[in-house]
């Protein structure tokens, strides 16, 4: 086989990989509820925000925005805000 013909092969081997983690993103997206579970069924009230910044993925931000969220007394928290240049960074709206 030609060095066009492994090339052209690599090409669509890797085409159809990055469709199947496209598809596999998509459908765990689509499994998260549209609405977050609360322990509390009474009217919320925004009591002011955090934020984090330095995280090396949304996961980790998103962590590190409920850690802090609930370590204010926040029983939900949203996040509002969050962008990127080498880290991550972001704030979240808490509320009690």
């Amino acid at each position: 086989m030609s060095h066009a013909v492994y090339e052209d092969m690599l090409m669509k081997i890797t085409s159809l990989l990055f469709a199947a983690a496209l598809a596999a993103q998509a459908n765990a997206a689509s499994s998260l509820p549209l609405t977050p579970e609360l322990p509390y069924d009474g009217p919320l009230r925004p009591v002011g925000t955090v934020s984090a910044s330095g995280a090396p993925t949304l996961d980790d931000l998103v962590a590190a925005l409920a850690d802090k969220a609930h370590r204010r007394g926040a029983i939900a928290w949203r996040v509002n805000a969050a962008s990127s240049g080498n880290r991550l960074y972001g704030s979240a709206i808490i509320y009690q």
